[in-house]
């Protein structure tokens, strides 16, 4: 790999600036999972977690693939519109759900999630998603003009704000001699998004520009299937942490116990096998619009190199990653976190790196070349060996066996995309590129 033209490619300069920001942000938030589990504890944590499945639902839904089409279009031109076009209509759905989430939220918590207490939850959570939303198209129009800096910042600030104020909570509470809830943290996630929003808003430079049906359509006719893929993608994954805790009852642990190891692996050990993707995250959202340039230009051996480059470093940093958990998680389970299951979850799940890292990044370039149908077939098969593990295979063995069928469902995705990219690369009349 010559890492002179790695230091000239634009990628390189804007995956440095997210990784740098990404890398504070993500510190930040591991550290305030840790102070979460000594103060909510893992029942509480478990609890807080339970409400994001419908959350990132609603985001799917309200931005999944506007986001994905502003950076598009944003590369393809020097226009405002498909900007503006975006927040009106990620505006407008994000309406609809606040709504819908905060009216029915005691039978979204009790008939959806089954848990009542995640109710006063759903309802806080749901006065985010407006801000969430405007957030995601600002940081769709720059990572399409490949300025990182703005999201960095503002994504490290929202960080910053979340655990600033929750911890101002946690001193209140204290000082009245009573104990931080999920009700109070959540509160630190709808002040982090409001934040985050308000910076965009200040730092953007407003141009007049008419709103434009026919931008907005294509806004739409690209964002439609992208976005139904996602948010069945999502509905899938909800369901998938939804029925953790009902499969572990099954298998025998009392409501309580199942609360707490759902807590444990979602909130403690993923958060320490998903700290290396700040690096590949940040490579992901500007493969796209570098994509779909080069694409645009027919540019097939930029395509080529930027596919074996992403290759190179998501296997290199994977397998990195895991011989450091196979060494380390056990004690950085205990260390943290003070639990030995949070320790076993790590060693388990850290095979999964290089597959995870592969899968994000390619699904990436997929997109790019707009073959975005192969993501969800392939994005869809994998929740549905997930879904297939807990719902016949976790109540009668345990956890353990969701653990290693999320390796198998990694593993088979990331050689799918490899496949069907080396078949892309073969075919000099690529449906996906010019000419």
């Amino acid at each position: 790999m010559n890492i002179t033209k790695w230091n000239n490619h634009p990628l390189f300069t804007g995956t440095v600036i997210l990784t740098a920001t990404g890398l504070a942000s993500r510190v930040i938030g591991f550290l305030y999972r840790i102070f979460l589990s000594h103060t909510i504890g893992a029942e509480g944590l478990g609890i807080y977690q339970l409400v994001f499945p419908i959350l990132t639902l609603c985001l799917a839904l309200c931005t999944g693939g506007i986001q994905t089409a502003i950076s598009k279009y944003t590369a393809e031109s020097e226009e405002h519109a498909p900007l503006y076009c975006g927040i009106c209509v990620c505006m407008a759905l994000s309406a609809c759900c606040t709504f819908v989430l905060y009216r029915y939220a005691p039978w979204l918590a009790k008939h959806i999630v089954s848990e009542p207490a995640c109710e006063p939850l759903l309802r806080i959570i749901s006065l985010s998603l407006p801000f969430a939303c405007l957030h995601a198209c600002f940081n769709g129009y720059y990572y399409g003009k490949n300025k990182t800096a703005i999201p960095a910042i503002s994504q490290l600030f929202e960080q910053i704000v979340r655990v600033f104020s929750v911890y101002l909570f946690y001193l209140i509470v204290t000082e009245k001699s009573a104990a931080l809830t999920p009700a109070l943290a959540m509160w630190g996630t709808v002040c982090g998004e409001v934040a985050s929003a308000l910076f965009c808003l200040t730092t953007f430079q407003f141009r007049r520009c008419h709103l434009s049906l026919s931008v907005t359509k294509r806004l739409i006719c690209f964002a439609t299937p992208l976005t139904g893929s996602r948010v069945i993608l999502n509905l899938f994954a909800s369901a998938e942490a939804i029925l953790i805790p009902s499969a572990l009852t099954t298998f025998g642990l009392g409501r309580s116990d199942a609360l707490s190891v759902f807590g444990t692996l979602t909130g403690m050990a993923m958060p320490v096998i998903m700290l290396p993707t700040v690096l590949t995250g940040s490579l992901s959202v500007l493969l796209l619009p570098a994509i779909s340039e080069a694409a645009a230009k027919g540019d097939r051996r930029q395509i080529a190199q930027t596919i074996r480059r992403t290759v190179e470093l998501c296997v290199i940093l994977g397998l990195a990653c895991t011989l450091a958990y196979l060494l380390f998680g056990r004690f950085v389970g205990s260390l943290l976190f003070r639990s030995s299951l949070a320790g076993s979850y790590i060693v388990s799940l850290g095979f999964m790196c290089p597959f995870l890292f592969l899968s994000g990044t390619l699904s990436s370039i997929l997109h790019g070349l707009n073959l975005t149908l192969y993501t969800f077939l392939l994005n869809l098969m994998g929740c549905g060996i997930r879904l297939f593990a807990i719902y016949f295979l976790v109540p009668r063995l345990g956890l353990y066996v969701y653990l290693w069928s999320m390796l198998l469902s990694q593993l088979i995705q990331a050689a799918a995309y490899l496949w069907i990219l080396s078949r892309i690369g073969k075919h000099r009349k690529n449906p996906a590129l010019p000419g």
